[in-house]
């Protein structure tokens, strides 16, 4: 299996130049889906921390890189939406968040907001147990007491995966979209619009400069904390 992957064609998501070059590196399977990007990718073409894949590895080998709290050796490794990309040694840290266009970017944060991160709730089920489990937009599962619902947002510590924070999906919750034709504009939901056999639901949007409609999947409720304009 090639472990490349053409410019051209990756998602619209990817803060990548697609004309420069033909190829660039190839997100092994992972967090995020097709939409994760590899680890490499922002070390490289974004921070510019490294030149190479071989560099990208050697940092890595010495666990001075952590996402969501964790270090890891994996340079293709895919990062995607409010994941925490910390460089400790450096005293850096970042939080992944949408662009204008929905294109993936790096916010800077302060250390104590890099301690947990955000997930929107795509699954609930009922486990072994009787416990409740959830499944957040990147594929990570987590096991709650309280009761959340699909579309809302939680905040769960990097450590003991505990959920400190919860912002329900609901008329005048604070969101952003993060992809289609208004990715990483930020605003409050004024209405939830409810589409009649299995079309997807729409949401409109009010924003500092009027607003916009979007399909439900395309926006996540999130914090004022979390859009890069005031550190936790």
């Amino acid at each position: 299996m090639t472990k490349h992957q053409k410019r051209l064609s990756v998602p619209k998501s990817w803060p990548v130049e697609r004309k420069t070059e033909t190829f660039t590196v190839k997100a092994d399977a992972g967090p995020h889906g097709e939409d994760g990007v590899p680890l490499v990718v922002l070390l490289r073409d974004v921070l510019g921390y490294v030149d190479s894949r071989k560099e990208a590895r050697y940092a890595l080998s010495e666990d001075s890189i952590l996402i969501n709290g964790d270090a890891i050796n994996d340079e293709q490794r895919p990062i995607g939406m409010f994941d925490i990309v910390a460089f400790p040694e450096r005293g850096e840290y970042y939080r992944v968040f949408p662009d204008e266009g929905g294109r993936l970017a790096l916010t800077e944060i302060d250390e104590d907001s890099a301690q947990s991160r955000l997930g929107k709730i795509t699954g609930k089920q009922q486990v072994s147990g009787g416990d409740t489990q959830l499944t957040l937009h990147d594929g990570t599962n987590v096991i709650v007491e309280d009761d959340y619902s699909p579309k809302d947002s939680i905040v769960i510590d990097n450590d003991d995966k505990s959920v400190v924070a919860h912002f329900p999906y609901e008329e005048g919750a604070l969101v952003t979209a993060v992809r289609g034709n208004h990715g990483g504009k930020v605003g409050e939901i004024d209405a939830i619009n409810v589409t009649p056999g299995s079309g997807s639901n729409s949401v409109g949007v009010s924003t500092d400069d009027g607003g916009f409609e979007t399909v439900e999947e395309y926006v996540v409720v999130i914090d004022e904390n979390f859009t890069g304009d005031d550190d936790e």
